[in-house]
């Protein structure tokens, strides 16, 4: 009895020890496969910031590490007119791309700010109170508006620009900014929809027996614990509005152009100036990577929040 007792312990305590390694070996693969991940997703951006600090051969020979590979040059902020030695001089190119990426921050933020504003009214609509337009209801309503996402932009490129033309809207700020907006509208709608979908209805009939308005219960009830989606809709918005390229170059000509208009024209005829691209994608990077940072639990409740419906 003894020694089979003394077997059973060994076995059990062999057991106990290939689950740990497999344990342990699961982990190891898992953060190797993070680390792997952040690799591929990380070095885009660092490639891009390393080179608006490269000269021309430096670019062309693939040079990756500052101070081993290559020495540090200030040839991408300059051509901007941003660099230490040009900052403070006068400097149409640094104006320039101040003008633009003031029109990107307008027009983002705008366009992002107006879609949350009324994908939150219709969503709140859709979500709450049952409607019918001909033959659709309220899944047919929100899925005409998710439709609208299967035109590609080529499709509307002309009726835009006629329609533009005709409304004295091209090169406008503020017609890239309607634009914008009718472009992410219909996402706003889907998240915002999702959010109070979430939400019990239970709360929105106690503060009508309480004696608010349905203004009142969209405003001061259901809103608040909306917020995280509407913020993740309204990051979710700002990033395809501020990347936006196609109906920013079609329908703006000087007054209106954006940023990624800018970086599109680094390419020519003379080849690719990649220092300047660089430093303006960089430019172009880092507001959105600074509002992901400060926003991130925001952006992860809001995208998760119907995930367990």
């Amino acid at each position: 009895m003894t020694a089979t007792t003394a077997s059973i312990a060994v076995d059990e305590a062999r057991q106990v020890s290939v689950r740990q390694a497999r344990y342990v070996a699961g982990k190891v693969a898992i953060y190797a496969a993070l680390v792997f991940w952040a690799f591929v997703s990380l070095f885009p951006i660092y490639w891009t910031l390393s080179t608006s600090f490269k000269i021309a051969p430096d670019v062309t020979q693939g040079h990756l590490w500052p101070w081993i590979d290559f020495k540090p040059n200030w040839l991408g902020l300059r051509s901007l007119g941003l660099s230490p030695d040009t900052i403070g001089n006068v400097s149409t190119v640094r104006n320039e791309f101040l003008g633009r990426f003031t029109n990107s921050i307008i027009a983002s933020f705008g366009a992002s700010f107006l879609a949350v504003v009324i994908g939150s009214l219709a969503a709140y609509g859709l979500s709450r109170f049952q409607y019918k337009f001909l033959w659709m209801k309220n899944k047919d309503i929100s899925f005409f508006f998710l439709s609208q996402l299967i035109l590609p932009p080529v499709v509307l490129a002309l009726p835009f620009l006629v329609l533009y033309k005709e409304l004295a809207l091209l090169d406008t700020r503020i017609g890239i900014v309607l634009l914008y907006t009718l472009s992410v509208l219909p996402i706003v709608i889907w998240i915002m929809r999702d959010q109070f979908d979430t939400i019990p209805i239970e709360l929105d009939e106690a503060a009508l027996v309480d004696g608010l308005s349905v203004w009142g219960v969209f405003l001061r009830i259901v809103l608040p614990i909306a917020l995280p989606g509407m913020v993740a809709a309204f990051i979710l918005s700002l990033v395809l509005c501020w990347n936006e390229y196609f109906f920013a170059a079609l329908l703006t000509s000087t007054n209106a152009k954006t940023l990624p208009v800018m970086v599109a024209s680094q390419t020519g005829s003379q080849g690719i100036s990649w220092w300047s691209m660089a430093a303006l994608s960089s430019s172009a990077i880092i507001p959105l990577m600074i509002i992901g940072v400060v926003l991130e639990r925001y952006i992860i409740k809001g995208l998760t929040a119907g995930a367990g419906k």
